[in-house]
This record gives structure tokens, sequence and C-alpha cells, in this order.
């Protein structure tokens, strides 16, 4: 099958509604019927700012990026980053053409 990978970068401690960003997304994308989604913290990086983000640099605890990536056809990657945007959630988003599907046991 054909569709998109989608991701969305946020800081690991951001929230929304009262919960972790990256948690709202997920729980947010599964009620829009989303069969699957994955967060990933990042051991370094750096964003627009030019600051770099390590994880063993003990006085950045928190400010990893956390990556969320969901593998959707088009019409779920337009709901979902509409989505965001209506709820102005302050995130970067990316989508890349991906090819996918499933192997089932014999």
């Amino acid at each position: 099958m054909n569709g998109y990978s989608l991701r969305f970068y946020m800081h690991e401690n951001q929230k929304h509604h009262g919960m972790l960003l990256y948690e709202w997304l997920l729980e947010a994308a599964r009620k829009h019927g989303v069969h699957g989604g994955s967060a990933f913290k990042t051991i370094a990086g750096f964003g627009r700012h030019g600051q770099i983000n390590a994880a063993h640099f003990f006085e950045l605890a928190g400010e990893q990026t956390v990556l969320v990536e969901f593998i959707v056809d088009a019409a779920t990657a337009d709901t979902l980053v509409a989505l965001v945007e209506q709820e102005k959630t302050p995130l970067f988003w990316a989508r890349f053409p991906a090819e996918f599907g499933v192997v089932e046991p014999a």
C-alpha cells in the first residue's frame, strides 16, 4: 500500500489540555481511527533556535525532542494535520511518501 509517514516533533515536557502533548496526539489519533502510532525520544538534536539538546546534559532534563510518527493514508494525514492546526498545538510536522504492508504468518 502507499501512504505517508507523518511525523510530529515536540519537546517532551510540552502539555496540551493538561496532558503531555505526545500522549494527547497519540490519543487523538487513536480516536480518529488511526491503527497505530509511536513516540520516540531523541538522543540529541537542535531545532530552529539552534540550541543543541542532548540527553547527557543534566540541565536540559525535560527539553528533549519527542518524535511521534504515524503511517497513514493521505486522507488520514490531512485529518491529523488539520486537527493539530485547529487545536493550535505548537509543534513542527513533516510528511513523507511511504510504501507499507503487513506480513501475515503462513
